[in-house]
């Protein structure tokens, strides 16, 4: 069964934090890679980082350095700790899974979603 739920969003001011988490069922906690991604208002949706089987991760240029993904093997848990946060950070937030092997930002390759999690960045 693929179920990914995701929570944590809300409304913080320009330079606070939120970490958002996303629990899975063990059949989507299977695949290879897992990621965030979001989608503001009138814009495609993006990656904003992904972690790979391996523990390897990647990250959307705007992301680095003030964002971590992570994921806890004994909660099925994905999570994404977002620290300095900006206006332009504000989006919905979805947990995202795949079972390819290459593990990259394109949302396209990602077959599973969550509902998505607003974040909402007052500046």
């Amino acid at each position: 069964q693929v179920q990914l739920v995701e929570s944590g969003g809300g409304s913080v001011q320009a330079g606070g934090s939120l970490r958002l988490s996303c629990a899975m069922s063990p059949y989507t906690w299977r695949r290879r890679c897992m990621g965030w991604l979001r989608q503001a208002p009138g814009k495609e949706r993006e990656g904003v980082a992904v972690i790979g089987a391996d523990g390897s991760t990647d990250y959307a240029d705007f992301a680095k350095g003030r964002f971590t993904i992570s994921n806890d093997n004994t909660q099925n848990t994905l999570s994404l700790q977002m620290n300095s946060l900006k206006a332009d950070d504000t989006a919905m937030y979805y947990c995202a899974a795949h079972g390819g092997y290459a593990c990259g930002l394109d949302p396209s390759d990602f077959d599973y979603w969550g509902q998505g999690t607003q974040v909402t960045v007052s500046s």
